[in-house]
């Protein structure tokens, strides 16, 4: 069950407050590149991002901001824009003039500990008459020297450093807030991610939503498989209401693999769903073959979910919750399942795929 947090609004979209986890990425343009910038938005909304985020170096690259909102919004699309600041507090006053939320890493957006307040709570003030959100992003590899003398690099100095620039949101009544505590190590990711949420917890704050992402993760499996070990353990927790996979790719790679892995952890439809055993020495027909001959025949199904169990040992049990499912019941034999109850009996195998289509039909689940 996801942890309750409060509703954060960007733009048109919502993090938190029970809305849906939502998918973002990320530009590789620079914002100098107005029309690059555009079309790359663009790419992505069509992909289903929900957010869509600049990297905004410069006050002069803020100021195009203006810019690429207005052709984005011209182009019809709508998902919100996001700017992200390193250094430079005056690019990151002029982001939220044009965009609908802006991400400050605590770690280099001021100097020293006696300059957030002065440099941080005026931005929190502007933020909120703007009705803009902010991200406070933190990140492993960019803690500021004070914090790493303190703490060293480690989860807790990234909690630390989060909690600095909360105390002056709150100070200024502001809850427009995301956070994020990224590393490019999956466990340290989790560790500091399950550490704010239970700081938030006992230090009586409000309870804030929270953007998970593993940065640098890479690219190909590699970066998939460390996204899916840091945000998945973190979203079976019930943590996170936003997400983002970094993969050193055209950033529309990221947004196909970010819904596989909101379906994988129950939190979002959107493909049909197939559930099939390895496959052993009770295994009674080829199952690697009909299992691909199952997902090209009932793949357009995207609100089904549908098993091949090799057997009927483990498959009935192993398979629950599957809307349909297709076991071997003896050699050139398949039973053909409803949920857990079996509904046409050791039929021949020849007949099992049409036999599967004709049931999900006379059920209307079927679409075209």
């Amino acid at each position: 069950m996801r942890e309750k947090t409060i509703p954060v609004k960007v733009g048109n979209a919502v993090i938190g407050g029970g809305a849906p986890v939502l998918v973002q990425s990320m530009t590789t343009t620079s914002p100098k590149d107005v029309e690059g910038s555009v079309k790359q938005i663009i790419e992505l909304a069509s992909a289903g991002c929900e957010l869509a985020r600049i990297t905004v170096p410069t006050l002069a690259d803020a100021e195009k901001l203006r810019e690429i909102s207005e052709k984005v919004r011209s182009a019809g699309v709508k998902i919100p824009l996001s700017a992200d600041i390193h250094y430079q507090p005056k690019a990151a006053f002029e982001a939220l003039k044009w965009v609908e939320k802006v991400r400050i890493n605590p770690g280099n957006f001021v100097s020293g500990e006696d300059k957030i307040f002065e440099s941080f709570a005026p931005f929190a003030r502007e933020a909120k008459k703007l009705g803009r959100a902010v991200r406070i992003g933190v990140n492993h590899g960019s803690l500021s020297a004070r914090i790493l003398a303190k703490y060293g690099n480690t989860p807790l100095g990234m909690v630390e450093s989060a909690l600095e620039f909360l105390s002056v949101c709150e100070a200024e009544n502001f809850d427009q807030i995301v956070f994020s505590l990224k590393s490019s190590h999956p466990k340290e990711m989790v560790e500091a991610n399950r550490l704010m949420a239970e700081r938030l917890k006992t230090g009586g704050h409000k309870p804030y939503p929270f953007h998970l992402g593993v940065t640098e993760a890479g690219e190909g499996e590699d970066g998939r498989i460390k996204s899916a070990v840091g945000i998945g353990a973190l979203l079976i927790d019930g943590i996170g209401d936003t997400i983002r996979v970094s993969l050193t790719e055209n950033p529309v790679n990221e947004i196909p693999v970010a819904f596989a892995l909101l379906q994988a952890a129950g939190l979002r439809r959107t493909k049909a769903e197939f559930i099939s055993c390895p496959g052993c020495g009770r295994t009674l027909f080829d199952l690697q073959s009909v299992t691909a001959e199952v997902k090209k025949r009932f793949s357009h199904l995207k609100h089904l979910s549908i098993a091949v169990m090799g057997c009927i040992v483990n498959g009935p049990g192993e398979m629950a919750g599957a809307d349909f499912g297709y076991v071997g019941a003896a050699s050139g034999k398949v039973t053909l399942y409803e949920g857990s109850l079996p509904v046409l009996k050791n039929i021949p195998q020849s007949d099992a795929l049409n036999a599967l289509e004709n049931l999900i039909k006379e059920r209307g689940k079927w679409s075209e």
